[in-house]
């Protein structure tokens, strides 16, 4: 399993930047492969992380190469302040269910 993470400091949103977004996380659902995701915002930083999660690299690939995601990175310096992205191959997953992604197989 692989994860897109991307760390950011919001500005104020338009009307663009929803169309955008809507439309990256239907294509992003739509790519085989993709697994789940999940957004998270931390009030004592400020930062909102959105993590998103998939099968294969090659999938998390096919999200970065999409025009609407090429688009929204031409424009991220209306919407985004600082941001950061990790991509990460996760080795392992554990938990008890109920949370989402239980299905993933893990490594022994």
């Amino acid at each position: 399993m692989y994860t897109s993470t991307f760390i950011f400091e919001a500005k104020p949103y338009d009307d663009e930047f929803h169309r955008l977004d809507n439309e990256i996380a239907e294509r992003a659902h739509a790519i085989p492969g993709f697994l789940g995701e999940e957004e998270w915002f931390n009030q004592e930083t400020g930062l909102y992380s959105e993590v998103y999660y998939w099968e294969t690299r090659e999938a998390m690939q096919q999200l970065i190469g999409l025009p609407v995601h090429r688009e929204a990175k031409r424009q991220h310096d209306k919407w985004i302040g600082s941001y950061r992205v990790v991509l990460g191959e996760v080795i392992a997953t554990y938990g008890t269910p109920g949370l989402g992604l239980a299905h993933t197989p893990t490594p022994a």
